[in-house]
Parts: structure tokens; C-alpha cells; sequence
């Protein structure tokens, strides 16, 4: 079965549509399996929920997917996050040997891809992944600044 990139991402939007109604922010992440296509996990944020600050979507994710496979690392899997991630979540990508990353929204104030301290430009980064970002880019942005503003 051959699934558009596009349509992971639908499937990590609806992860950060259902964050956002549990009052957190927006953000959702699902990992592929490349070789099949086979979603392996999907998550958004649960910060608020667990009282856990690294309760990001990605870790989440990336947590679910590892213990599925029985594997820390995740060579053979690309991750749809909404959001770019930011510089914790870009080193656990790295760690997890993520193969490609697709994220939605650009993060100019929080991110660690293209913005802040860009981890996989590092030196000491041991594995960047393959990035495409803007995938659904304005949907994404859409949905935190629905959500921020709803705050307000």
C-alpha cells in the first residue's frame, strides 16, 4: 500500500488536533516504518497531562515506535512531526537514527532543524537525518495559532 507523505501528515495533525483538546499545545508526530509504510506510532504532546516537560510529541512517538520494534534506534523509520522539532527533540532524532524527518510549521523561536542551534550542523551530531520541512506548512501553523490565540 503506497501512502503520500502528505497523508502521514494528516495522521500527525489529527495527533496535535487531539493534543490541543486536552489543553496541550498542538503538536503531533507519527512514525513510518519506510520499508512498508506501516504507521508504528503516532502521539502529541502530553506535557501538561504528565506533569512532564519532555513529554513532546516526537519522544512520545519515537518511545512508543522503539519499544514496538524492541529497538533504541529507528534506522529504517521517518517521523511526521507538525511543528519543527526543537533542539531536545532534534537530538533524540539523531540518537534514534531517524531516517527521515518531514515537519510541518517552522519554528523561528523554539526550533533546533533550521532555527536556534540547528543540532544537525553540529559537529558533534553522529547522524542528520534526510529533512523536508514545510510539508503542510500553513495547516500546521494554522492549528497553534488557533490554539495560542484562543489563550489569549
Amino acid at each position: 500500500m503506497t501512502v503520500e507523505p502528505n497523508e502521514y501528515m494528516q495522521q500527525a495533525i489529527k495527533a496535535a488536533e487531539a493534543a490541543a483538546a486536552r489543553g496541550e499545545v498542538p503538536v503531533g508526530a507519527v512514525v513510518v516504518e519506510s520499508a512498508t509504510g506501516r504507521v508504528l506510532a503516532a502521539a502529541g504532546n502530553r506535557v501538561e497531562e504528565l506533569n512532564d516537560p519532555s513529554a513532546h510529541a516526537e519522544l512520545l512517538a519515537i518511545r512508543a515506535a522503539g519499544q514496538l520494534l524492541g529497538e533504541p534506534r529507528l534506522p529504517g523509520c521517518d517521523l511526521y512531526v507538525t511543528l519543527e522539532p526543537c533542539p531536545m527533540c532534534a537530538t533524540v532524532i539523531s540518537f534514534a537514527r531517524v531516517r527521515r524527518l518531514f515537519f510541518g510549521a517552522y519554528d523561528p523561536k523554539g526550533g533546533g532543524v533550521d532555527h536556534g542551534p540547528r543540532i544537525y550542523e553540529q559537529s558533534t551530531c553522529h547522524h542528520r537525518p534526510e529533512i523536508v520541512g514545510g510539508l503542510s506548512e500553513s495547516e500546521c501553523a494554522d492549528l497553534l495559532k488557533s490554539f495560542f490565540r484562543d489563550r489569549r
